[in-house]
């Protein structure tokens, strides 16, 4: 049989609260993250591209005559730079908001079975006459997220 509760855990208001406390840290020592608009999914250095900026970064160094005169290097070689350290990190941050977002869907799980069992438990209990189990399980059914009922036929 399945363990039913694979996340046992207390998660205490003091806790939460340093935790936001360390996020809050992380986000003051990279003050400059940015958060693009809806839709805008344009990346044009993915990591296919890098091979092509690494060829651009070692023929702008040695051929900087064809670099426009609108590009101001200096930027282009802090944002290479800025790039390779928050690549340095980048993955624990998307492996630690993974891990909270696999907890958080699991802990719901576990949440949702113990609900379903006491729902189907009330609807039995009505069946065998449980006085208030009937009255109960008709306010949970009123909210129960399940499929929605097949509609009726219309009838002439």
């Amino acid at each position: 049989m399945a363990n039913d509760n694979r996340i046992s855990v207390t998660i205490t208001d003091p806790n939460v609260a340093d935790i936001i406390g360390h996020i809050t840290a992380i986000e003051a020592l990279l003050p400059f993250l940015v958060s693009r608009d809806a839709g805008d999914n344009a990346v044009l250095l993915g990591e296919k591209s890098v091979g092509f900026d690494e060829k651009c970064a070692g023929y702008m160094a040695s051929n900087p005559d064809y670099i426009p005169s609108y590009i101001q290097i200096a930027e282009v070689l802090k944002d290479r730079a800025a790039r390779t350290q928050i690549l340095k990190f980048l993955p624990r941050l998307h492996l630690l908001a993974s891990k909270a977002d696999d907890t958080s869907d699991v802990i719901g799980n576990e949440i949702m079975l113990a609900n379903l069992a006491y729902y189907n438990n009330t609807a039995d209990a009505a069946k065998r006459g449980r006085a208030g189990a009937g009255d109960i399980h008709d306010d949970l059914a009123t909210r129960y997220p399940g499929r929605p009922s097949k509609p009726q036929p219309a009838t002439t």
